[in-house]
């Protein structure tokens, strides 16, 4: 993918790569080839199963660690050397990643969801799991500030380590459990233990190994070869082991998906109105702030992204692989992608009307014709 960036002021030029263009196309095509599977040949429920490591089956488990490892291996852990630099943004940017987010999709899911528990906690699962790969993309795109989008996702993924099986307790065990007692009597119980084991094996492996991987390739290779050439050929590759996770699980869930357009649509929704408040919460903070435009992208889409992968591992770990969780987990990539694209051009749109061409925060009247801005 090639894309350049301006980092003082209005919108990158440039395209989205063929995979990451179309991903949705290729989820859809994996959730059809499942159920095709899944119908064809019924017999590949015990094959996937014979082989296990505690709930989840060895493939399965391969598929989930490999599509955490190519977007982590990325990660420039070497930038976290530049936070002392970013004081005021790295502040604004956990308050919208590691409060509002998890609170405002928590409160959209019990909303919209209040009748479908399974979906709802999917749901919550996404809202805690913060972006660190497409993020990056999404920055590229709309001419954020690429250094600082990188401090933010390395950051973003030691906070993932640390604190994901905390907040995932609180917010589906210890909030649900208030709520649904007292309305709905749906109370679920997921321990701390559950979820740590399934981020330690899911994030913490492929976290290390990114790590690992990086810090050899630059020392061995430098830094030029590692962004440019090896990570081109590596990060392509974690498609493969979401689109594999995907087909596997819909091949699992044959007879459920007959009510797959009515479930996406309720799924859908408040992912919708998750990513498009997100967004326009996370950049009028930046903007009253007085952040330029650079940044105030760069804290949107990191604020409005999540990470996906992460949410259907540990769906998949935790409430087993043809679980609603996991389920609703598998739709988030579905309705992200092309609403963060869409969101690009609003990104581009707003540089023009509210910023200085240098950048600044700052009412700008488009103006037309010789001189003016288009």
């Amino acid at each position: 993918m090639s894309v350049s960036s301006n980092n003082t002021g209005g919108a990158a030029k440039g395209g989205l790569g063929f995979i990451s263009k179309y991903l949705t196309v290729w989820i859809l095509l994996a959730m059809a080839a499942g159920i095709i599977l899944g119908n064809v040949y019924p017999q590949i429920v015990p094959i996937l199963d014979s082989v296990r490591i505690e709930e989840v089956s060895l493939p399965i488990a391969i598929g989930l660690i490999w599509m955490m490892y190519p977007p982590l291996a990325a990660v420039k852990y070497e930038e976290l050397s530049r936070l002392r630099q970013q004081g005021r943004a790295l502040g604004l940017s956990l308050v919208q990643n590691w409060l509002v987010g998890p609170v405002l999709m928590f409160a959209l899911a019990w909303l919209l969801l209040p009748d479908l528990p399974e979906y709802r906690i999917g749901l919550i699962m996404i809202g805690l799991a913060r972006c660190i790969a497409m993020v990056l993309v999404w920055n590229q795109l709309a001419g954020g500030d690429n250094e600082l989008c990188a401090v933010l996702v390395a950051l973003n993924s030691i906070f993932q380590v640390i604190f994901y099986s905390v907040l995932a307790y609180v917010f589906v065990t210890v909030l649900s459990g208030w709520i649904g007692g007292a309305t709905a009597g749906v109370v679920v119980n997921v321990s701390i233990w559950q979820v740590a084991k399934a981020v330690f094996i899911y994030l913490g492996i492929p976290f290390l190994g990114g790590i690992i991987t990086r810090a050899a390739g630059l020392r061995l290779k430098g830094k030029d070869w590692y962004d440019n050439v090896f990570m081109k050929k590596l990060g392509p590759t974690a498609l493969v082991g979401l689109l594999f996770t995907i087909i596997v699980m819909f091949s699992l869930k044959g007879e459920y998906i007959v009510a797959l357009p009515l479930d996406v649509l309720r799924i859908a929704i408040p992912l919708l109105v998750y990513f498009v408040l997100m967004f326009a919460i996370s950049f009028f903070m930046s903007y009253k702030l007085g952040f330029r435009y650079a940044d105030s992208t760069t804290l949107s889409f990191t604020a409005a992204s999540n990470n996906f992968e992460l949410a259907i591992a540990v769906s998949v770990a935790v409430f087993t692989i043809g679980s609603g969780e996991a389920f609703a987990a598998v739709v988030g990539p579905l309705i992200e992608v092309p609403v963060m694209l869409a969101l690009v051009h609003v990104a581009r749109r707003i540089s023009l009307r509210w910023y200085h061409p240098d950048g600044r925060p700052g009412y700008m009247p488009v103006v037309s014709g010789p001189g003016g801005r288009p």
